[in-house]
């Protein structure tokens, strides 16, 4: 079920606090657990809160802590993107939002604000967070009278197209401020621009109250000091003019509700304008606005200081025509105490936006079939932290798995042994910088451990069928990976990843020996979790088996069926070979046949399909084509390789060439949880490794 949905905005000013406002209140009348999130917040004053949550919370009284309901501010992104930690961004702005969506129904995420002069930047941040966030997408664009229909159409269907090209879903357009004139054309130009599942889209027509800021907006933009006139901020200043000349001349161009702007000196224009606000023959004034830090006279001052109910009269340093540039860059805002915008708003939104219909499309559409490697990382990591696990890393005398346990600790993953020599190991890693809470990491010395006499009876118990004795045991012992394999075994670990020093066989040897294969597996076998840019894939097997027979072929095929679900992923399994269906011959393609048999006869629920090509089990034009009616073809998530040869150079061409994260491989078929490294590994993949092997003891509890 859809729990979300991101407005993203074209540019600056688009009105998105009113489309946010009209879908809240949409929402509150079917349900109370209602929210708002923003991933970037503008920079603001220590003590003020973001316009457009401080809006949402005040009005609807929501039951949310302001610090709760956003990601960053933009100043900190800016930081962490200096220092090259864009990463870092995306991990938090996923954490707090899920925080949120646990507790709440459904949460509007409004995108950012595009005032500054990053606005790519900003624009393909909310891309990636709405893509990893998985949130339907409304566009919000504006409009003007003051450029070409084409303009104004440009940046919102380059907006719908990009979002789409990246697999986010958008569901609606709403261009909002649209002047009365230019209703027609723009509607006619989009009916013909638009995808045709957009073609019901929503226009908000230009209204003046709302578009027009109040005197006190334009005192806090400009930092005006308020002379006279306080309770009065709120007037709206729906047009603003230079008066200059002398009076009677330039009352006549004056216009309703308009700030006078006027050099401090001018005490005959500032008595004028009282005069006419008060008059029936001329329009109301917003306020005065004295420019160039002049101040009135003794006696001008000395009157109005005996006026009651004055219009606001203000005073600035800056000089005139400068003054009048900067008011007319002031923006309207809605703000909670101005009830009359708040109102308008959603009366304006009732009447021109269709929310019934939209939120009904939502429920019954499919929800988005993207899976970002953030988002599946955060899975990972949540479910991790669920019911942590003692995990040994055997290799302590390296540094990225120091790096790495020092990750796992910081994010509370997992609780982390790490064997060696304990005052090396401490040495080593204060000379790196790295420290370690004493609380969540155990430093065990295999020499010198209380338990291992027990083990070296244990291992002699177990492998002296084989002509092991007590001494060559003990000799075993010494070696790290053996005893980080009997701490597992023994249950004084929960798992082991190892490999980032020594190679697969000799990580897998001691797991074979002593832990060895679960009841009805007859090997052991692994996976890759491909995350590429939109979709995670399960590669098997491409680290352990060189030339599987079709009867471990089909094993490999439902051990990677179980690793997928257990990992909270759909398996949708292709069988792969050189041909599809039953268009090849020869050995090869014949094995994978009877594979795929075997396999159906082991679980006859298991969506499976082979022999099938890579092509048409990961794309669906192809699939359809090649095997229509398929469940699998063109939407497989599971991916069995014929030969170790096929599957790892197939692993490490997709990882080259796409950018993919390969997370693995991971180990299937064992008693108990034991993971290798890639020599090559870096400190993230140790890091995931680590979390996965935790998330398979969790399954064997």
């Amino acid at each position: 079920m859809t729990k979300s949905i991101y407005l993203n905005p074209t540019e600056a000013y688009c009105g998105k606090s009113l489309v946010t406002l009209g879908l809240i209140e949409h929402l509150l009348r079917n349900t109370q657990k209602v929210g708002i999130f923003r991933p970037i917040i503008k920079k603001r004053r220590k003590d003020e809160r973001d316009k457009d949550i401080d809006l949402v919370l005040t009005h609807f009284k929501l039951n949310l802590d302001y610090e709760e309901t956003y990601g960053f501010t933009e100043d900190r992104v800016h930081d962490l993107e200096a220092r090259g930690k864009h990463d870092d961004i995306v991990d938090h702005i996923i954490r707090k939002y899920k925080a949120l969506e646990e507790r709440l129904d459904f949460i509007v995420i409004e995108g950012s604000d595009y005032e500054s002069k990053n606005s790519v930047q900003e624009f393909n941040l909310n891309l990636e967070i709405a893509k990893n966030l998985g949130s339907p997408v409304i566009v919000i664009g504006r409009a003007d009278e003051e450029n070409p229909i084409e303009e104004l159409v440009y940046p919102i269907t380059q907006t719908v197209e990009t979002f789409g090209q990246k697999g986010c879903q958008v569901v609606k357009v709403i261009v909002n401020r649209v002047p009365n004139a230019i209703h027609d054309d723009l509607e006619q130009v989009l009916v013909s621009r638009l995808p045709k599942h957009l073609k019901d889209f929503d226009l908000i027509p230009q209204d003046e109250v709302l578009n027009s800021p109040t005197v006190g907006e334009i005192a806090e933009a400009l930092g005006a000091k308020v002379l006279y006139g306080e309770n009065q901020l709120n007037r709206l200043a729906y047009y603003n003019t230079i008066a200059a000349m002398q009076p009677h001349h330039y009352l006549g161009r004056v216009k309703e509700n308009c700030l006078v702007i006027t050099p401090g000196d001018r005490g005959d224009i500032v008595m004028t304008t009282l005069q006419a606000h008060q008059s029936v023959n001329y329009p109301s004034f917003a306020g005065i606005l004295l420019t160039t830090g002049f101040h009135l006279e003794e006696a001008y001052q000395k009157l109005l200081e005996g006026l009651p109910d004055m219009i606001p009269i203000m005073s600035v340093e800056t000089n005139t025509y400068d003054t009048a540039r900067l008011v007319s860059n002031v923006h309207s805002y809605i703000k909670p105490i101005n009830h009359k915008k708040i109102a308008l708003a959603l009366q304006l939104f009732d009447k021109n936006v269709k929310a019934r219909e939209l939120f009904e499309n939502m429920s019954v559409m499919a929800p988005s079939n993207v899976l970002t490697p953030k988002m599946f990382e955060y899975n990972l990591f949540k479910k991790a932290k669920s019911n942590k696990k003692r995990i040994v890393l055997p290799e302590g005398e390296d540094e990225r798995i120091l790096r790495a346990a020092e990750v796992l600790v910081s994010k509370d993953l997992v609780e982390v042994i790490i064997l060696g020599d304990e005052d090396q190991i401490i040495q080593h890693s204060n000379r790196l910088g790295i420290t370690f809470d004493p609380k969540k990491v155990k430093i065990i010395n295999p020499v010198t451990y209380t338990k291992l006499s027990d083990y070296v009876v244990n291992l002699y118990e177990l492998r002296k069928h084989k002509g092991v004795n007590l001494d060559m045991a003990k000799d075993l012992l010494s070696d790290a990976t053996y005893f980080g394999t009997m701490m597992v075994l023994m249950g004084d670990a929960d798992g082991m990843v190892s490999g980032a020093v020594n190679t697969t066989q000799h990580t897998i040897r001691p797991a074979l020996q002593l832990i060895k294969t679960k009841p009805g597996f007859s090997v052991v076998s692994s996976v890759f979790f491909m995350c590429l840019e939109e979709k995670v894939l399960v590669y098997g097997d491409c680290a352990v088996n060189p030339n599987p027979s079709a009867e471990q072929l089909a094993e490999i095929a439902l051990s990677s069926s179980e690793t997928t679900k257990a990992f909270g992923l759909d398996p949708k399994v292709a069988m792969l070979s050189y041909s599809s269906g039953s268009s090849g011959k020869g050995e090869e393609v014949e094995k994978v046949r009877k594979a795929t048999d075997l396999a159906k006869m082991g679980d006859p629920k298991l969506k499976i399909e082979g022999p099938i090509q890579y092509d048409a089990a990961v794309d669906i034009g192809v699939g359809q084509k090649k095997m229509p009616g398929s469940e699998v073809a063109g939407k497989a998530s599971v991916l069995i390789f014929p030969d170790l040869n096929t599957g790892n150079n197939t692993y490490k061409a997709v990882q080259r060439e796409t950018g993919a994260i390969a997370i693995g491989p991971v180990l299937q078929g064992l008693n108990k949880p034991v993971n290798d490294l890639s020599r090559g590994c870096t400190v993230p993949d140790i890091v995931n490794t680590v979390v996965i092997t935790a998330i398979q003891a969790q399954n064997e509890d």
